[in-house]
């Protein structure tokens, strides 16, 4: 039987590579916490670590080891909050997992705010996890709902999912560009043309991908900054530093400083998949995904987010004037599956 201190153990020893940062961070002495590793690995006959005197290293058993330990400690901390939650007469709560695609849309604050009015004393637990780590929990059942850019593999029986929307991508652009004032943007009036790319941590070849999007639409992006999100790379275009591909749930309203143009010759969307297990294993789960899968008004809550959100975008564009002196949607409807 697998003891869930001797794992937690092991989580830490495997983040921290080092049995004193990972003494400190239990609040423990390494003698006992090196002990409990040895005998981890003695009851598992297995060799976890690779062992030098500066540091530990996790051998290709102890990394796979270390993705089952996390994702069954995370289950069983929900699990001991759900019957802490149930002693107390509360009902049970939900975890969910999402990707940033589903904040910028107002899909998940909108089924949120939709469960706190019909269950005010719920609690949800928020998981920003990728794609294949939400499809594991929710195989696992330590996820309720997965809100994810990509459908389950076909292969995965146990798993559901229904396409909630796709998300065009359009044009933004410094409102300074000799482009702003164009009323159509050819393809080849981009090519060239410094670009912001946005990366895609979902996606460990986006970059490369989106070259090969614009290529294809028939232009070359000078590639000159990386934005970790769209938000960045708003503020970036307003600064003058480049043009970007921004979903149209983040360009509503007024952005200062950008200008915004849709490309009808550049077919190209972000989607976002609730996914869910086949089985629920409570009324309120069932009861939450019904509303995300008819969540309406979705614009409504994206202006919402996008008010709250410019400001950000102005300081963002503080900070890059400082480095530039340095030289520095519609829901598809997609059956069920």
């Amino acid at each position: 039987m697998l003891d869930l201190r001797q794992l937690r153990y092991f989580v830490a020893v495997a983040e921290e590579e080092h049995v004193g940062r990972a003494a400190d961070r239990l609040h423990i002495s390494q003698s006992p916490l090196s002990r409990q590793i040895a005998q981890l690995e003695k009851n598992l006959g297995l060799t976890l670590f690779e062992r030098s005197q500066q540091r530990l290293r996790l051998t290709s058993d102890g990394r796979a080891f270390l993705t089952e330990a996390t994702a069954l400690l995370r289950h069983a901390d929900r699990l001991e909050n759900l019957g802490r939650r149930l002693g107390r007469g509360e009902e049970g709560g939900l975890c969910v997992g999402y990707v940033g695609d589903a904040m910028h849309t107002g899909i998940l604050p909108q089924a949120l705010r939709a469960l706190h009015d019909e269950r005010p004393g719920i609690h949800v637990a928020l998981y920003d996890l990728t794609a294949a780590q939400q499809f594991e929990g929710l195989r696992q059942r330590s996820l309720d709902i997965a809100l994810v850019p990509e459908a389950p593999p076909e292969a995965d029986s146990d798993l559901r999912s229904a396409l909630l929307l796709e998300d065009p991508l359009l044009l933004a652009m410094p409102s300074s560009h000799p482009l702003a004032g164009r009323g159509e943007i050819l393809p080849e009036d981009l090519d060239g043309q410094p670009w912001i790319a946005i990366e895609n941590s979902q996606q460990p070849a986006w970059r490369d991908d989106f070259v090969a999007a614009c290529a294809a639409a028939g232009f070359t992006p000078d590639i000159r900054l990386e934005a970790p999100e769209p938000l960045t790379a708003l503020g970036l275009a307003a600064s003058g530093l480049g043009m970007a591909l921004v979903q149209e749930s983040m360009l509503r309203g007024d952005i200062p400083g950008v200008t915004v143009r849709e490309l009808p010759w550049f077919q190209r969307s972000v989607r976002l998949w609730a996914a869910w297990h086949q089985i629920d294993l409570r009324p309120v789960v069932t009861s939450f995904r019904a509303t995300v899968l008819n969540t309406e008004n979705v614009a409504d809550v994206a202006d919402v987010a996008h008010d709250a959100d410019v400001a950000d975008v102005a300081d963002v564009a503080d900070v890059a004037d400082v480095a530039d002196v340095a030289d520095v949607a519609d829901v598809a409807d997609e059956p069920v599956r």
